[in-house]
């Protein structure tokens, strides 16, 4: 299920008093569960970051690694995470990963599974069985 906005300060508020902080290179992310069933999440990024631009940029990365990682955490819980300044030359991936370790060593969201055992590595293993097997026929039509 898709993530809701946090939108009222009043929201935004709560959580910073009442929440819990977890704090990464790239983001602080402040959490706290909810009655709703669902999760809300909202972004600050400061004007110390620079201009419009670059804060929406900031923004625009936020929020896609947040959408890539959602599916994997809990429900129920209100989010705002704030944008450091490490976040401003920085690629998506790596504040997905900062954001995906944050929420899995709280506890927040489950762990992947096992990257050995996923599909596309069954698919890249299965090609070179078959590249064997067709070489393996290809010394047996030598003899």
């Amino acid at each position: 299920m898709k993530t809701a906005k946090l939108c009222r300060n009043s929201d935004f508020r709560r959580v910073y008093k009442r929440g819990r902080s977890l704090v990464g290179r790239f983001v602080v992310i402040y959490y706290l569960k909810n009655s709703l069933g669902y999760n809300r999440m909202g972004i600050t990024v400061s004007k110390k970051l620079g201009s419009a631009p670059v804060r929406n940029r900031i923004k625009r990365l936020v929020s896609e690694s947040w959408r890539l990682s959602e599916d994997g955490l809990k429900k129920g819980y209100d989010f705002v995470i704030v944008a450091r300044s490490a976040c401003t030359d920085v690629k998506m991936m790596r504040v997905k990963d900062c954001l995906c370790d944050l929420l899995m060593n709280q506890g927040l969201m489950a762990k992947p599974a096992n990257p050995e055992n996923n599909e596309h590595e069954g698919a890249k293993h299965a090609g070179t069985e078959t590249v064997s097997a067709a070489r393996e026929g290809a010394e047996h039509e030598d003899m």
